[in-house]
């Protein structure tokens, strides 16, 4: 893929974002990865979406964060998006929104436990939250910070099999292997943080699904012997 063919896949990325009712105002961003040419597309920072063309997104360094192309300043939470790109070299797409449902599990600083089969089709096992950020790591360097928090949730996790944190009091990331596959990641996570809400609302006291179950939905989609969907 072309770097011009990346800026209009981020841009169409963010303004999906909108459409499917996950980012209000200038609250979000969508970024993606070139490894080969380690660089990074992601939307400039506090730009309205309804202006939003392939030609404003910003091109920067993987490696230094410096811009490398684009008249704009880019999004504020790139440091974020660098931290996770640089420890997760299986992702290719991040997305940071602040929907609703899923922002109120991280305000709550709670992960979402998986209560049935529709979150195991997705994740295995719980969305997870961070830890609380001290306040030293808020003062210096926050945007880092905030990725080198993620980084150490996913110490003893496959980024792949739960492609989703929140943030604690702060809101949800996602990733996928591309853009596209990071806001698709973002919708379902919206879904899933909704109906968790629900659930609890209707039955306060659950226990997660069973093991079993998690493994069997999980497994028939992104297992080695996955059988759903067609070839």
């Amino acid at each position: 893929m072309s770097l011009n063919e990346l800026k209009r896949a981020v841009c169409e990325a963010n303004l999906q974002l909108v459409r499917e009712g996950l980012v209000i105002q200038t609250w979000g961003n969508a970024s993606a990865v070139d490894r080969q040419r380690g660089l990074v597309v992601i939307k400039p920072s506090g730009v309205p979406y309804d202006q939003m063309k392939p030609q404003h997104m910003v091109v920067v360094s993987l490696e230094t964060g410096q811009v490398v192309e684009g008249r704009l300043r880019p999004s504020s939470d790139t440091p974020t998006h660098l931290v996770l790109y640089r420890a997760f070299p299986q992702v290719g797409g991040v997305v940071h929104t602040h929907s609703l449902y899923a922002t109120a599990w991280a305000q709550a600083c709670r992960p979402i436990p998986c209560y049935g089969t529709t979150q195991a089709d997705y994740w295995f096992g719980e969305v997870p939250c961070t830890r609380a950020m001290k306040p030293e790591e808020i003062r210096r360097d926050y945007e880092a910070n905030t990725g080198h928090v993620i980084v150490e949730t996913f110490r003893n996790r496959d980024p792949l099999q739960q492609p989703a944190v929140l943030v604690a009091s702060h809101g949800p990331f996602t990733w996928g292997r591309d853009v596209h596959e990071a806001v698709h990641n973002a919708v379902v996570l919206e879904f899933v943080a909704r109906l968790a809400s629900e659930t609890l609302r209707i039955r306060s006291r659950l226990q997660p699904v069973a093991r079993p179950l998690l493994e069997k939905h999980f497994l028939r989609k992104h297992g080695p012997n996955a059988y759903y969907g067609q070839k």
